[in-house]
């Protein structure tokens, strides 16, 4: 069987091109209509489980009305630069965070420490998967956690994926072995501006 890791639905903080960690905001108008586009090609009767954040949240009630709120897929935390555009990120914060999984930003969380509690939910969901789906509705930086675990391949390969508003991964699970089926799957959301 598979796990099936979403992005939630874009916000208006998503749209504006800032950093979204934990701040909270709702899903825009086009988040809500990518949230029944991704429920419809989900799998029926899937696990579900969702960050707690509520642009998440909104995404996995499209799809599921019994949903486990897990603290472990909750965003990256930005700290000082949550909210903040990208281009307000100093030059040589970018080359540290870039080049060390153990940087955390000013008040904020290392790539390292995310994959310290995204993969272990990770591994107590696989024995899960190999006879039923399961969903994780997530953000951007636990999803590519989720990529890593599943190639076997350390956190800092985050850099080098793009994980697109409501896309999907699909991670197949074959006795407690994952294999990366899918990446950022976007097809059901054709014809969406």
């Amino acid at each position: 069987m598979t796990i099936w890791v979403v992005r939630h639905g874009r916000t208006t903080a998503n749209a504006s091109g800032l950093l979204l960690g934990r701040a909270d905001p709702p899903l825009d108008d086009l988040g809500q209509e990518q949230a029944r586009r991704i429920a419809a090609v989900l799998p029926e009767g899937a696990s579900c489980f969702s960050s707690p954040l509520r642009r998440t949240i909104a995404t996995a009630e499209a799809f599921a009305s019994e949903i486990t709120i897990d603290e472990r897929l909750i965003e990256l935390d930005y700290g000082d630069f949550d909210l903040k555009p990208l281009s307000d990120v100093p030059a040589e914060v970018w080359r540290a965070w870039r080049s060390d999984p153990q940087f955390a930003p000013p008040n904020g969380e290392s790539l390292l420490a995310l994959s310290d509690r995204v993969w272990p939910l990770l591994e107590e969901l696989a024995p899960r998967a190999v006879d039923n789906d399961i969903v994780l509705f997530s953000h951007v930086s636990p999803i590519k956690a989720a990529v890593a675990w599943a190639l076997g391949v350390g956190i800092e390969i985050s850099w080098r994926c793009h994980v697109a508003p409501a896309s999907i991964v699909k991670i197949g699970v074959t006795g407690n072995r994952p294999t990366l089926l899918s990446f950022n799957e976007q097809a059901h959301l054709e014809g969406l501006d």
